[in-house]
């Protein structure tokens, strides 16, 4: 049995694969902030490099690689393809279970597949720093990862649950030349007006982002960053997905079942969307997607479908999404990476289209599900893949209660090196499991923006 499949630089992608022509409806566009008018790409001059911008409203269905980004990926890509033998023998089950792993970046994480674009592009431009939000620290260490290869000074607004709960992703990003501020913080409007009403408060995703993005526009030599949700991220990420096809290949299968976890979508729309591909062409109708999201989180399970802001403080164009609200603050779950009150838009559709389904599940069980496959495999993986590997097992499960063959694919989007005293809270038995009642995600709701009547 063929345990991993290595593929050689020369199969490194040469364009990125972006689903927007191939969606089965057309995607609802962004709202200007101010006038909540349809989004020009003019509107973002001031926020984000002319390329990314370009990226985001791209109709094109493939997008070439720089050469200049081609060779800062071969440092780590293509990342490795593994069959999970062990795993299976262990569960019992006659599935063939595989994961992408896209723990082996220098950053450790799946992340700069898409900072490298942003701050080659950044660069390029003339642009000086770069400002961004970070959850588990994952995007800021490869963003500060990236503006040390172009010469960036970056600034890190970093979650203050995680800030607290991960001490090393700060040094790693400091190694590296970033500056990292606990958000929310007292350096922006956004972060003092949140400390007012709660000097304690855990911090969210949509408040780092509402601080990044301030600093970004009071600063003509700055960009901002993001590391999840737009189109042009997740067009970036694509790379994974094209390596696993590839790699699929060479081992002779399809999978019935394409898995990973979310938070914004941008992992797993990397490994999903060249396979979605394939199921809205007809060539494979009956592969499944299925999403894993935390139970503290639970956007696209209960979520609502509407127009929100993706930050905090509504200084960033509304997405049309599954929402908590943008004044959503989940608990603090280990698995910080996937605190945020919104998805993708594109992943969105696809779910309402029925090609994407949603799961929510419990730290624990996710905790759970990660021991497990470090005592089979031999990886400890971040919380945030756990739950896609949390769904991998349900599947797995599944396929032996039926007496079923199921080729199973799920991402590792990073290691949980940095996530091991989460790890000993949940073997001491302290983790516990943070909840979100429906009461407090309707009034989260109640303050969404509306589209202008033009729109």
């Amino acid at each position: 049995m063929l345990k991993r499949v290595l593929l050689s630089e020369a199969d490194l992608p040469d364009r990125w694969y972006n689903i927007l022509p191939d969606l089965p409806a057309p995607l609802p566009g962004p709202l200007n902030p101010v006038t909540m008018a349809p989004l020009r790409p003019e509107d973002l001059d001031g926020l984000l490099p002319r390329k990314v911008i370009e990226h985001e409203f791209t109709r094109d269905r493939w997008v070439e690689i720089p050469e200049r980004v081609r060779d800062v990926y071969k440092i780590w890509r293509p990342s490795p393809l593994v069959r999970a033998e062990r795993l299976e023998r262990a569960l019992d089950t006659p599935a063939h279970i595989y994961f992408k792993f896209e723990g082996v970046s220098p950053s450790g994480s799946h992340k700069p597949n898409t900072a490298v674009v942003q701050a080659y592009y950044a660069a390029e431009e003339g642009v000086r720093r770069l400002t961004t939000e970070t959850g588990a620290g994952q995007w800021g260490s490869a963003l500060s990862f990236a503006g040390a290869l172009f010469g960036l000074e970056v600034n890190v607004y970093m979650v203050r649950a995680s800030f607290e709960q991960k001490p090393y992703r700060k040094s790693l990003m400091r190694s590296w030349g970033a500056q990292v501020y606990a958000s929310p913080s007292e350096r922006t409007e956004a972060g003092r007006q949140v400390l007012a009403k709660d000097p304690d408060s855990p911090g969210s995703i949509g408040i780092a982002i509402s601080e990044a993005v301030a600093d970004a526009l009071s600063r003509d030599d700055t960009k901002f960053a993001l590391g999840s949700i737009m189109n042009n991220v997740l067009l970036h990420q694509s790379v994974i997905g094209l390596e696993a096809r590839k790699q699929m290949e060479i081992m002779g299968e399809y999978p019935d079942v394409v898995i990973g976890c979310v938070g914004g979508g941008s992992n797993y729309a990397g490994l999903a969307y060249p396979f979605l591909r394939d199921r809205l062409s007809g060539e494979h109708p009956r592969t499944r997607f299925v999403a894993a999201e935390p139970e503290a989180c639970p956007t696209l399970t209960r979520g609502r479908l509407a127009y929100d802001y993706p930050d905090t403080t509504g200084l960033t164009p509304p997405l049309y999404m599954h929402t908590l609200g943008h004044d959503f603050i989940p608990g603090a779950i280990h698995a910080g990476g996937l605190r945020y009150h919104g998805d993708a838009p594109s992943l969105c559709l696809l779910k309402e289209h029925g090609l994407v389904e949603a799961r929510a599940f419990p730290q624990t069980e996710v905790f759970d599900a990660a021991v497990r496959f470090a005592r089979s495999e031999g990886f400890v993986i971040a919380p945030e893949s756990a739950h896609g590997l949390k769904a991998a097992l349900v599947e797995a499960l599944a396929a032996r209660e039926a007496g079923q063959e199921r080729v199973v694919l799920f991402n590792i989007s990073g290691h949980g090196i940095f996530d091991l005293a989460a790890f000993d809270s949940f073997l001491a038995g302290t983790l516990e499991n943070p909840t979100v009642t429906d009461a407090q995600i309707a009034a989260s709701l109640t303050d969404l923006p509306s589209p202008a009547a033009s729109a």
